[in-house]
C-alpha cells in the first residue's frame, strides 16, 4: 500500500534506538523526510548513518539529526532552529525510572511530567497550527500500554502518560480535526527494547526472582507468546501517519500482542 506521504517532513523524537528509530525508519521507507532527535550525539549520528544507508530508503528522502534534549526549552529551540514546520510529529521520550511510589519526591514527579506529558504538549502547540494551515498533519504520541493497564512499578509513567492521554482526548476533537490534523496515541506493550529490559530488571530486583524467570513469565503472559519487534511498531506508526488514516483521530492504539484482557 502506498501511504501517500512521500515528500512530507517528520520530526521523530527519541529516535536513536528502539521504538523511535523504528518509526523513523518506517517513515523514511515511505519517502518521508525525517529529522531525528535524541540526547546522545554519538549514538544518534550512528543511527542517522544507518537510516541513510538503508537500501529501502527511496531516492531523495532526506535524513537530518539534532542531538538535543527535547524535554528542555533549549532542546526544542535547537530542533526548531533547524526546521520549524513539520507535517508529522512523533513524540517520544524515555520512560521515568521504575520503583516504589514512596521513594519519589516532587522533583521526580516534575521530571516525569516534563518528559512524558508537558513536552509532547509543547511539541503539539508548536506545530499544529502550521499543519492546519497546510491542510494535513499527523501527531503520534508514543505512550504505553500501562495507560490502559497500569503497572505498579511504573507509577511515574502511569501518571504522566495518563495526563497526556486526557489532554489529547480533548485537543484531538477541537476544530483541528476538520483541518486535516489528526492526533493519536500509540501504546506499546512489551517490545524488545532497552526499556523493556530495564523494566524486567526492576521487577526482578523488587521480587528477588531471577531475571530469566521474570522474562519468561512476561512472555508467557502475552497471547502472541513473544515480545514485539520495533519494525512492526514502526509500520503501525507509519500507517497512522498516512493519508488513509485520516479518519482515525483521538484514539489510543494498543499494540501489545493481545496482552490487555479487556474488551474495551
Amino acid at each position: 500500500m502506498d501511504l501517500d506521504i512521500a515528500g512530507k517532513w517528520a520530526l521523530v523524537c527519541g529516535a536513536s534506538k528502539g521504538l523511535g528509530f523504528g518509526c523513523a525508519q518506517a517513515l523514511l521507507r515511505e519517502g518521508v523526510n525525517v529529522l531525528i532527535v535524541a540526547r546522545g550525539a554519538e549514538v544518534l549520528q550512528a543511527s542517522a548513518s544507518k537510516l541513510i544507508a538503508d537500501s529501502a530508503r527511496p531516492t531523495g528522502a532526506t535524513v537530518e539529526f539534532v542531538a538535543a534534549d527535547i524535554t528542555t526549552p533549549a532542546g526544542r529551540q535547537a530542533v526548531f532552529a533547524v526546521r520549524s514546520d513539520f507535517d508529522i510529529v512523533v513524540t517520544n521520550a524515555g520512560g521515568p525510572p521504575t520503583g516504589d511510589f514512596r521513594d519519589w519526591d516532587r522533583d521526580a514527579w516534575i521530571k516525569a511530567l516534563d518528559a512524558n506529558m508537558l513536552t509532547p504538549i509543547e511539541l503539539i502547540k508548536a506545530t499544529v497550527d502550521g499543519m492546519a494551515a497546510r491542510g494535513f498533519g499527523r501527531i503520534i504520541n508514543i505512550t504505553s500500554s500501562a495507560v490502559k493497564a497500569p503497572i505498579d512499578i511504573l507509577g511515574l509513567s502511569n501518571g504522566a502518560r495518563s495526563g497526556l492521554t486526557g489532554f489529547v482526548a480533548g485537543v484531538a476533537r477541537s476544530p483541528l480535526a476538520a483541518q486535516g490534523v489528526t492526533i493519536n496515541n500509540l501504546l506499546p506493550g512489551a517490545f524488545d527494547t532497552d526499556r523493556l529490559k530495564s523494566t524486567l530488571q526492576g521487577a526482578a530486583q523488587k521480587t528477588g526472582q531471577p531475571l530469566e524467570a521474570i522474562t519468561a513469565a512476561r512472555r508467557k503472559g502475552i497471547p502472541a507468546q513473544r515480545f514485539g519487534q520495533v519494525e512492526e511498531f514502526g509500520a503501525l506508526c507509519a500507517f497512522l501517519c498516512s493519508q488513509q488514516a485520516g479518519y482515525i483521530n483521538g484514539q489510543n492504539v494498543l499494540a501489545d500482542g493481545g496482552a490487555y484482557p479487556g474488551a474495551f
